[in-house]
């Protein structure tokens, strides 16, 4: 053992003495640091919540990829296991494992490789906030700031976060969030710093070394049933134009990339094996199209100056921009009144903070469900904290709707903010009755000893199909 030792001793010594030699020879020579990876570099950044998502945009990301030379990397929220199954039987988790296959077979139509997956889970309803919840919003905000770390795109593409009358799943919603947190919390050291710390000689492996980043532009497309009203809040793009590299139209292309979602989308099949005349005898039907003609992306923000209008690569070397601050409303000391609550309230102090206010909105607030469906709408009173207080609510509702909770005179505890429900039951209608019937207006007002707190007004489609609340 004694002799095994000395035998370190002078291996040590002598290597002690080759290191100090080397160190001497290139103390003048330049060290190169290492870079970021730029196998993961993109241009753009496409947030999505399900497989099959990144389908709402890919008649532009194939202008972008094949004539524009743009990379592209996709981040899918969830892996989608409670989607439907419209190809094989699987459900749930194994099917969230075929569609993850789908999505990477889909993008590698594209082109696109670098594909990541978060750990949300696929929630179905219109409520952002159940999707947020049931996701895990910090653990997954902090996995996609590390991703947009690591890709450092110019550009973010994402579901535009608002309720619109529409399917308007909750999860689109969510991707939205969370790309729009991520591209304001990407650049800041501070938020998640261990990312960006650099290795050490000690527990090394705890921090990751990337680097702050701040993207460029911040845009957003919608599954709205209407769309035409997006229209002018950003540019727009031809899915009809003809690729010049590839002589096909961008909608075909798309069409095409879209082939591996068979869980979703099982006509792709016999779209594929459509002749050329019959493809365009296809495409030129309105009933077929999948993509509004123009494509508009909405413009979100952007930390270069540009206009809302201008290419989404247009003005990338313009100084930077910083929106002023935009303060949320607050409660007022000693004033009492009555908010339109859940994801709504959600959103109205969401779009200040994250300098989102020209972003298109609902002149009314809106929703979609199904006829029959009960439909909540939730309130929230904002009043003094420390003092009880009783407000009265009413409801001013549709002929043959029922309102069956939620009204009446009702006690407060003592806080500053209380939130309330009100349950209303729905006609049934037929599928002719409902051909007939627009969106109908809902009104809820408080008060509190005779007088008004305010008023809430929600305009309410009734639908042969929609998600859950």
């Amino acid at each position: 053992m004694r002799r095994l030792l000395a035998w370190c001793a002078v291996v040590a010594s002598g290597l002690a003495v080759s290191v100090g030699s080397v160190q001497a020879q290139s103390a003048s020579a330049v060290q190169k640091v290492k870079g970021p990876d730029e196998r993961m570099k993109a241009d753009i950044l496409v947030v999505v919540a399900h497989p099959d998502d990144e389908g709402g945009v890919t008649p532009y990301l194939a202008r972008a990829i094949y004539d524009q030379h743009k990379r592209v990397a996709v981040v899918f929220a969830t892996r989608g296991g409670s989607g439907g199954n419209d190809y094989s039987r699987e459900h749930g988790p194994a099917l969230a494992d075929i569609r993850e296959q789908e999505a990477r077979a889909a993008c590698a139509k594209l082109g696109i490789t670098n594909v990541w997956f978060l750990e949300g889970k696929d929630t179905a309803s219109q409520n952002v906030l159940n999707s947020l919840a049931n996701w895990g919003h910090g653990a997954n905000l902090e996995a996609l700031v590390r991703i947009v770390r690591l890709t450092r795109p110019e550009v973010i593409i994402t579901w535009l976060p608002g309720i619109f009358i529409g399917e308007n799943h909750g999860d689109h919603q969510a991707a939205g969030v969370l790309a729009t947190e991520g591209f304001d919390l990407a650049n800041n050291p501070t938020a998640f710093p261990a990312q960006v710390a650099g290795a050490t000689k000690r527990l090394e492996a705890y921090l990751e070394n990337l680097t702050p980043w701040q993207p460029k532009k911040l845009y957003f497309f919608s599954d709205a049933e209407d769309q035409k009203q997006f229209d002018g809040t950003g540019p727009a793009y031809s899915i009809k134009e003809i690729s010049p590299s590839q002589k096909k139209s961008y909608w075909q292309l798309a069409l095409e990339a879209a082939a591996p979602h068979l869980t979703q989308f099982p006509q792709a099949q016999e779209l594929q094996k459509m002749t050329d005349e019959q493809l365009k005898k296809f495409m030129e039907d309105p009933n077929n199209m999948f993509w509004p003609e123009p494509m508009t992306l909405i413009f979100g923000k952007a930390a270069v100056q540009t206009k809302s209008a201008d290419g989404v690569f247009a003005n990338m070397n313009s100084a930077a921009f910083q929106a002023p601050a935009t303060v949320s409303p607050a409660a007022q000391a000693g004033r009492t009144w009555l908010e339109l609550g859940g994801p709504w309230l959600y959103y109205d102090r969401f779009r200040p903070l994250h300098h989102l206010d020209q972003l298109k909105a609902t002149g009314v607030p809106e929703i979609g469900i199904k006829a029959g469906a009960g439909l909540l709408v939730p309130l929230t009173v904002f009043h003094r904290d420390g003092e009880p207080i009783e407000v009265e609510i009413t409801v001013t509702a549709p002929s043959g709707w029922k309102v069956m909770a939620g009204t009446g005179k009702l006690s407060l505890s003592e806080e500053s903010r209380s939130d309330l429900f009100v349950e209303i039951a729905t006609p049934e209608l037929t599928k002719e009755e409902l051909k007939k019937v627009t969106a109908q207006e809902l009104i809820v007002r408080g008060s509190v000893a005779g007088k008004s707190i305010g008023e809430v007004r929600l305009m309410v489609k009734l639908r042969a199909s929609a998600l859950a609340q």
